[in-house]
């Protein structure tokens, strides 16, 4: 379907991107995707029955296919308030802001690709580890993304937010095309769909190199493999799916403050030229839904096998002032996992009942997940090493009650049980442990009145802690006796919301909310231990706002701000009070963005992304600094089959931050104790690139 068709004709018409139209036919992660009629609000027409919150949206394809972006997991920036960024340039999982959670890779914020979890638990790098690296961009037909533990379909890190990326079902044309750009960059893509049978067969390859801007050449190599085949017919639907993802490079880490300060390495410059990695997946999957009895039935299944060897140096030679302090953690992983669930609708004492009941289970087999003390690369000693047995199960039940013409009221719970089974090196990191979690949800809607809906959520969600975390007695660096963790943490949240298409071809979504979670404790892969953070709350609130103000224009912005806290005062090793701020939480994010897309064949495209400062100390002392970037993109599509594009990302070469922390790290002929300080990793340089696209 093209963009022209999607938005309709009028000059009243609005794309629905904080308006869900791809529907889970049972609302369980992997389900198959149904296409709902499209719908185009107008200003005449209600907002009413299509959502459950102001903060739930779907984004389709022609709404980001000329979003300027450097790196595949930029994409998930459609998420209002949600930054995704890097602190080690390409080959390795982004590091994720939202809701004044710093997310590190993951840990509070589900990602699902095509029916496939992304987050991996008990992860090498860290807990819920989420690289999305094997998604490819042009296979997207959607991302539907849900923010806060309102959900019951969502469970295990969904407690910010939750993000499905849907991939299409079929290609009106088939597409090869090469890029070219800046710092040695090189792409090769194929994509497109093939009628088989009574399907469809999408498929999609790709090749990607990368040298970058750092004085480190990263020599990024990048494959990707996509085969994906589905029927469909008025009952139901199946499909099955293939995937491979390979990636190699070298990593410009983050840098500290001082050395550049001090003229020892330029602001684009690096510590340890050895560091990098190489990772793998390979992913089996599949699911059907089918019209059965008075309801629908949808199951899912999937299987993966994935591989990764990471090398890190952030603090240099602060430990090992002769060999450095380059440290290669391990994963190797095999995943089994699937879900079924059945919805249907009922009737009630005059009230009609959309029910759904689902069940949901995960087996993660990793027989390495290590922590190795290395350099050059070269393995010296093990500091911690396991095998881990990881069995999680859910059930969950939901029912949204129409009880009047302008009131519904949803109410619904998942139980959680989670098992760990860990055999470590150290006898006393050995061990079993277990754990269960109810989280009940419930929502209401009330509205429309003047083409406005009002929305209250009100629920509990969680992440899991790293199997480890949950069996250690001993720090396996220092040899200290630590306290096991408890497997399952909660989150509880709150949020009131509005959604309005009163203002002619502007829609608006805005949020207030508050997150309260029981503990940040985290397992810290790059230490081989669990790091104690106490319980938090945040408070926030967010704007969003689409509009178009002309024909084939079209303006999205969004603005976030967040107070985070830890819930009493943190204290030191002495046991002195250093404050309760929450470190890396970030205060306000903000972008803007513009499309045009005329029917004589010009498209352009820009935004401005704002990643406010952060305190990196509970005290606050210090914080980093505001980063603003700007990209434009812009095509042309000369005949029906060539179209030529090109992008330039940070178009006013900011010397921004991409991340900053604040450590304590030892340079050559420092201090043996080391000194605290910033450490940053910039912003790429301006960068362009070019694509010739050709479609057949």
């Amino acid at each position: 379907m093209t963009q022209s068709k999607r938005w309709a004709n009028s000059l009243a018409a609005l794309p629905l991107m904080n308006l869900p139209l791809l529907a889970t036919a049972a609302g369980v992660p992997g389900g198959a995707a149904v296409r709902l009629d499209t719908v185009t609000v107008t200003a005449d027409q209600q907002l009413v029955g299509e959502t459950d919150s102001a903060t739930i949206g779907t984004v389709y394809a022609e709404q980001i296919e000329n979003r300027p972006i450097s790196r595949t997991g930029e994409l998930l920036e459609v998420v209002p308030g949600l930054i995704v960024t890097q602190h080690s340039g390409e080959g390795k999982a982004n590091q994720y802001f939202l809701r004044g959670y710093n997310l590190d890779h993951g840990t509070d914020f589900a990602v699902f690709v095509d029916g496939l979890p992304v987050n991996m638990p008990s992860h090498g790098h860290g807990q819920g580890y989420a690289d999305n690296g094997f998604m490819i961009p042009e296979l997207v037909d959607s991302i539907e993304y849900r923010k806060g533990p309102y959900y019951a379909q969502y469970g295990d890190f969904s407690a910010a937010g939750a993000a499905e990326v849907r991939y299409k079902e079929r290609f009106d044309q088939q597409h090869v095309e090469t890029t070219g750009g800046a710092y040695g960059y090189g792409r090769l893509l194929g994509v497109g769909s093939i009628k088989m049978g009574a399907g469809d067969l999408v498929y999609g390859a790709e090749y990607v190199h990368y040298d970058g801007p750092y004085d480190l050449c990263q020599d990024y190599n990048k494959g990707n493999l996509v085969l994906r085949y589905s029927e469909r017919d008025d009952d139901g639907g199946y499909h099955l799916a293939a995937t491979g993802f390979s990636t190699r490079n070298r990593s410009p880490d983050q840098i500290p403050q001082r050395a550049v300060d001090q003229g020892q390495i330029g602001r684009l410059g690096f510590i340890d030229p050895t560091d990098g990695g190489r990772s793998h997946r390979i992913n089996f999957s599949g699911g059907a839904d089918r019209a059965l009895g008075p309801g629908t039935l949808t199951v899912a299944a999937y299987a993966f096998r994935y591989r990764l060897e990471l090398f890190s140096n952030f603090t240099y030679f602060l430990d090992d002032p002769v060999n450095g302090d380059q440290f290669n953690q391990s994963d190797k992983r095999n995943v089994y996992g699937g879900s079924a669930s059945y919805k249907l609708s009922s009737t009630l004492l005059g009230l009609k009942f959309d029910n759904e009941v689902g069940l949901q289970t995960r087996y993660d087999d990793i027989d390495d997940v290590g922590l190795y003390l290395t350099r050059a690369r070269q393995r010296l000693s093990t500091t911690t090493v396991s095998d881990v047995k990881e069995w999680s199960g859910a059930a969950y039940v939901q029912s949204a009650a129409h009880l009047s013409p302008w009131a519904r009221f949803t109410l619904g719970a998942r139980f959680d049980s989670i098992d760990f089974d860990v055999a470590n090196n150290n006898a006393a990191n050995t061990g079993t442990a277990s754990d269960t979690l109810f989280s009940p949800k419930a929502a209401l809607i009330l509205g429309p009145f003047a083409k406005t809906e009002f929305f209250i959520n009100i629920g509990q969600g969680f992440h899991s802690n790293d199997a480890r975390g949950a069996t250690q007695t001993i720090d396996p660096r220092s040899g200290d006796a630590v306290a096991p963790v408890t497997p399952l943490v909660a989150a509880r949240g709150i949020d009131l919301g509005l959604r309005t298409a009163l203002i002619p071809k502007v829609q608006v979504a805005a949020s207030v909310f508050r997150l309260r979670s029981d503990s940040e404790l985290v397992y810290v892969g790059d230490a081989g231990t669990t790091e104690p953070f106490g319980a938090t709350e945040r408070y926030g609130a967010e704007l969003a706002v689409y509009a178009r103000p002309i024909k084939y224009l079209l303006v999205d912005a969004d603005l976030a701000y967040t107070q985070a806290r830890f819930r009493q005062q943190q204290r030191d090793e002495t046991g002195a009070v250093i404050g309760d701020h929450v470190p890396q939480a970030v205060q306000g994010v903000a972008a803007v963005g513009i499309t045009y897309d005329s029917p004589q064949g010009w498209e352009a495209a820009l935004r401005v992304r704002y990643f406010g400062k952060r305190p990196l100390d509970e005290a606050a002392t210090v914080s980093s600094q505001p980063t603003t970037i700007v990209n434009v993109g812009a095509g042309y599509h000369f005949t029906k089959n060539l179209k030529v594009s090109a992008q330039i990302t940070n178009l006013f070469d900011s010397k921004d931050h991409d991340i900053d922390y604040f450590y304590g790290s030892r340079l050559n002929g420092e201090p043996a104790e080391g000194v605290n300080d910033v450490h940053f990793h910039p912003i790429e340089p301006i960068n362009g690139r070019i694509t010739l696209r050709y479609s057949y």
